[in-house]
């Protein structure tokens, strides 16, 4: 049974930090690129990272490059996010999202296998 399963979420003060997690079993990681994407109510989710299944390189939205660094421990089959400097505009519910994909793309659709998200909330 494929799982993904996102931890490390809560409230944060800004300019505090944050280490998401995606625990993931069911399937082999090796394989598979791992995305990290955000969502606030009545919005798209947005892809903030991507790690590549390969040589774990990765990608990162634009305005979050920088703050977000995402990485992955294969013998361990969990991928996470660390998160810097957080701002009000971090807020959100954040997903891992895998995919057997050879590039890292922000397509949701481009994913197979998804978490249930963990609510992060960026507030003084």
């Amino acid at each position: 049974q494929v799982q993904l399963v996102e931890s490390g979420g809560g409230l944060v003060q800004p300019g505090g930090s944050l280490r998401l997690s995606c625990r993931t079993s069911g399937f082999d990681l090796n394989y598979y690129a791992v995305a990290w994407f955000r969502q606030v109510p009545g919005e798209r989710r947005e892809g903030v990272s991507c790690i590549y299944s390969g040589d774990a390189s990765a990608e990162y939205l634009n305005n979050v490059k920088g703050r977000f660094t995402t990485s992955r421990d294969n013998a361990k089959n969990e991928v996470y996010l660390e998160i810097t400097n957080l701002n009000h505009e971090d807020t959100g519910v954040y997903y891992c999202a895998a995919g057997r994909l050879s590039v890292c793309v922000f397509r949701p659709d481009w994913y197979d296998h998804w978490g249930q998200g963990t609510q992060v909330t960026v507030s003084s």
